[in-house]
């Protein structure tokens, strides 16, 4: 041992580091580096949740009015039916039967789209439908004297926007495994006074909560 010498120094081989802030990135880097991974995961992530779980809507239209504003956006339980039935009511996102005139996807034009409904940004636009349920498998349904009649008797509706007006409508048995549906601004809205009654099979969930704006937050 020589006279300056460490007695607590070990050996180490050449080329080994002193410390360990010299063996990995200083953090700020490290952060940078996992940053697209993080990203990425949480992409992944959002496209599950949208795609089996809760899915974000952005209200293009004023066919739910004054329910739903343009611009606002929804949550929609996708499991709802799963585990439930439909019931009078209920505010619901269903296949578009108008989705067939649409032109067909890329890959990529499919990629971005489900991104962006995942992050609530837009919605899939002509390709799905909002409205309210007002009648349920096996009732009759009516517009008489401008008013909604389900199973002969006359529906209180606070919902619907003032001012609008239905004209009369033939007397309608929903079929089994169907709902019917209408837009809570009715001079706004095509709904099942034109396409007729929605499968069930091709409801997407139901909307329980309205999420944006903050001042307009609120269960549906």
């Amino acid at each position: 041992m020589t006279e300056n010498s460490d007695p607590f120094d070990v050996y180490r081989p050449q080329g080994d580091t002193d410390t360990a802030e010299e063996e990995k990135p200083e953090g700020a880097l490290s952060f940078i580096y996992e940053l697209p991974i993080l990203i990425l995961v949480a992409l992944v992530v959002a496209v599950i949740i949208k795609t089996f779980l809760i899915q974000a809507f952005y209200i293009p239209s004023a066919s739910m009015v004054p329910t739903l504003e343009i611009n606002d956006r929804v949550l929609v339980n996708k499991l709802a039916y799963t585990f439930g039935e439909p019931a009078r009511g209920d505010v619901i996102v269903f296949d578009s039967p108008f989705a067939g005139d649409q032109p067909e996807e890329s890959f990529l034009d499919k990629v971005t789209r489900n991104v962006t409904e995942a992050l609530g940004i837009r919605t899939a636009g002509a390709a799905d439908l909002i409205k309210r349920i007002v009648a349920v498998s096996g009732d009759t349904v009516q517009i008489r004297e401008g008013v909604l009649e389900v199973n002969g008797v006359k529906v209180a509706e606070p919902y619907v926007a003032d001012g609008s007006s239905m004209p009369d409508t033939a007397l309608t048995v929903v079929p089994v495994g169907h709902v019917w549906v209408l837009g809570d601004n009715r001079d706004k809205s095509q709904d099942s006074r034109r396409f007729g009654a929605v499968p069930v099979d091709e409801v997407v969930g139901r909307a329980f909560v309205r999420v944006w704006p903050f001042e307009r937050w609120g269960g549906l």
